[in-house]
């Protein structure tokens, strides 16, 4: 039942982003919607709004772009916590940078191993 549900929040989530594109013509762009998602994300974070759908999704809730704005914005709040209000510079950042270098490792991997078209 929990991969039913993270499969149906997380598409839901994508169908969200996919409808503001199709629905707005040309007005909304993909970077529009990456915005904000991860706006929205760190926003329903700090109002405590997105850790009950984590908690019920699971993995379709946290791998959308919406799930990085919750990490952010739950990285700077422990930080702010335990470090005062210079953590909220940085919290954030050490919450994700293991997702962020393993991107940027296996995106590196894939174009040394592939021969991308120019």
């Amino acid at each position: 039942m929990k991969l039913l549900l993270a499969f149906v929040i997380g598409g839901l989530l994508c169908v969200i982003g996919q409808l503001f594109m199709d629905l707005t013509r040309s007005s909304i762009t993909p970077a529009h919607v990456l915005v904000g998602f991860v706006t929205g994300g760190a926003i329903l974070s700090a109002l405590g709004l997105y850790q009950p759908l984590v908690d019920l999704a699971g993995a379709g809730a946290t791998i959308p772009l919406s799930g990085f704005g919750h990490s952010l914005a739950q990285g700077a709040i422990r930080a702010v916590q335990s470090k005062g209000l210079l953590g909220a510079f940085a919290g954030g950042i050490e919450a994700t940078a293991a997702g962020i270098g393993a991107a940027v490792v296996f995106g590196y991997a894939i174009a040394v191993v592939f021969n991308p078209r120019s």
